[in-house]
């Protein structure tokens, strides 16, 4: 690497392969019909990932996840709804925000930042309030890396006949998650996290009969995603200008994706890489913020050096001149920072950042860790 194409230790954007950035060299037509041949197989191959070809359909969205995520509340939430939401980092908030925005009546429930939510809780609030009629949550709080227990979570909302709301961002692709085990209404993803494409594209993997019965509910017309699909069902194309590049890139980092080995693969290498990170760092004198039996192997937070001379942008500019890119944190209490462990990146490069976190503290003359 160098200092003009450092490697991307982030939750996304994140480092690509050569090829994934090869396939955005062509241009396509929106109306081309081999664009929308690739946009068909995209979403054919996005859900059998989550194996739910037979109940959901995969609705692809211009923009960030955050575009996809306040879709498919406006789109899948009727305006007479209740969203419990359930928070335990920043992202937690920037939906209960999207419900506030939306005007969808939410009500919510904050653990602490190293604390995830149980289904005991889930269990106890719907017992509490009836008139919930979908949880939305969390599964990775990239903020932190902390896993919320969605298998256990969503047999409790399924059970009390309630709707789930899944934000995958930066699970879906890595960590399992099985639509004939985990009922949900939507599980919402992005192109450029754990599948490795570029950013640019939301996902949402939207139940069937619940997509069915949306019509009429969004409150934007951008961001409808019973019209979306209406309209793809309908003509094979995108209602509005399709990020063509990025759908590329994303069928060419999924075609990669399949000659890894598929999810279990990517879910160890990111593991692996996650291990020789924590090892490499906790070896450093640096302590995690979070233990191991609710750290996902995606994003790790690290307290920040104790050492007065120690200030983090001048570390990041440091790291990042020898070829590292890292991620400031994003916790509210405490000073920390965050090393991604995803994208197109092995142990070896995990150790090769800590080496580089290594020199620039010496730099920096930061004793005390």
């Amino acid at each position: 690497m160098t200092t003009a194409a450092p490697l991307l230790l982030t939750p996304g954007p994140l480092t690509t392969s050569a090829r994934t950035r090869q396939a955005m060299l062509v241009d396509w037509g929106s109306w081309d019909e081999g664009f929308n041949q690739l946009t068909a197989s995209l979403c054919e191959q996005l859900l059998a990932i989550v194996n739910g070809t037979d109940s959901h359909h995969c609705v692809p969205l211009q923009g960030s996840g955050t575009f996809a995520v306040e879709a498919a509340i406006g789109t899948l939430v009727p305006r007479d709804g209740k969203v419990l939401v359930l928070i335990n980092g920043a992202y937690g908030k920037r939906l209960a925000k999207i419900c506030e925005v939306l005007g969808r009546n939410y009500v919510t429930f904050e653990t602490a930042e190293d604390q995830p939510t149980t289904a005991a809780d889930v269990e106890r609030l719907l017992q509490a309030d009836p008139g919930i009629t979908h949880v939305a949550l969390i599964h990775c709080e990239t903020s932190t890396g902390i896993l919320n227990p969605l298998a256990d979570i969503a047999q409790v909302t399924a059970r009390h006949g309630k709707r789930l709301i899944i934000d995958a961002m930066s699970s879906f692709g890595a960590l399992p998650i099985d639509a004939r085990q985990v009922p949900f209404d939507a599980l919402i993803a992005a192109s450029g996290k754990c599948l490795e494409g570029v950013p640019g594209m939301g996902l949402v993997f939207a139940r069937k009969d619940a997509l069915a019965q949306a019509a009429g509910n969004s409150h934007s017309l951008a961001m409808d995603l019973f019209d979306q699909h209406s309209y793809m069902a309908k003509t094979g194309q995108w209602r509005f200008t399709p990020p063509t590049h990025v759908v590329a890139a994303l069928h060419e980092a999924l075609l990669q994706y399949a000659e890894e080995g598929g999810l279990p693969a990517r879910h160890q290498r990111y593991a692996d890489n996650c291990q020789a990170l924590i090892e490499a760092m906790v070896a450093l004198g640096f302590r995690r913020f979070l233990p191991a039996q609710i750290q996902a192997p995606i994003i790790v937070t690290f307290h920040a050096p104790k050492d007065p001379r120690y200030q983090f942008k001048a570390f990041y500019e440091r790291v990042k001149a020898k070829g590292f890119i890292l991620y400031p944190g994003k916790l509210t209490e405490v000073e920390t920072f965050r090393v991604g462990c995803i994208g197109h990146v092995n142990p070896a490069q995990m150790q090769a950042a800590v080496a580089a976190i290594a020199q620039a503290l010496e730099e920096m003359q930061v004793l005390e860790i």
